[in-house]
């Protein structure tokens, strides 16, 4: 019986030694007031840093965000350039048609509604 119990707290102690510093850390064993006190300086100036860092990180991604938003803009705007240009040159091509035929006396004019078709009926 002595056996188990001897077992049983060397694995205690195995379990409490295997975290180590980590753990001494964590419950705050590691680091005193005096450290706190004679590196504070160096806790704010890493707390900006941070902080500056997480600033930087939203700005960016706004910027992104916004230079999405512009590129969508941007392509129907170039879109709608190419539609406004292909009417404007149908426009020309019309104009230029209409000056020839009137240049040589035709008398053709453009017609506003399409041909008919008419077919057979019995």
């Amino acid at each position: 019986m002595a056996t188990d119990s001897d077992n049983k707290k060397k694995k205690e102690k195995k379990q409490r030694k295997t975290p180590g510093w980590v753990a001494e850390l964590r419950y705050g064993q590691s680091i005193s007031l005096e450290f706190f006190k004679t590196n504070a300086w160096l806790i704010l100036v890493m707390v900006v840093i941070v902080v500056a860092l997480m600033g930087l990180r939203y700005k960016t991604k706004t910027k992104m965000a916004q230079i999405k938003k512009l590129n969508v803009e941007l392509q129907r705007a170039e879109s709608h350039m190419l539609d406004e240009k292909s009417k404007y040159m149908s426009l020309i091509r019309e104009t230029e048609m209409n000056k020839m035929v009137n240049e040589h006396g035709l008398n053709l004019q453009f017609q506003e509604q399409p041909p008919y078709h008419l077919s057979k009926t019995e």
